[in-house]
């Protein structure tokens, strides 16, 4: 049995902006974790230091590095759609 495409493919008008938003997401995601391993480099100390719930700084910088990850592909998925729907219409 043949399996045909689920849908047919064409050109994405949106694929230069969705293209501009994915590099601008990752540069700002890797100022962030650049700041997250330059202070593990020069000030260790600081990551040691108590915060929230008796929480280090490692782990509260940590867990907020991988929540701002899943936040910025909700972000990245629904710009691209809207980008798609507005861009892509016949």
């Amino acid at each position: 049995m043949l399996h045909e495409p689920a849908v047919t493919v064409g050109k994405d008008n949106a694929a230069a902006k969705k293209s501009k938003l994915g590099v601008i997401l990752f540069i700002a995601y890797t100022i962030i974790y650049s700041g997250f391993v330059l202070i593990g480099l020069t000030k260790p100390e600081i990551m040691g230091l108590q915060l929230i719930g008796g929480q280090n700084i490692a782990i509260i910088y940590g867990f907020g590095l991988i929540v701002l990850a899943i936040i910025m592909g909700f972000i990245y998925n629904y710009f691209c759609t809207k980008m798609e729907n507005e861009m892509n219409k016949n």
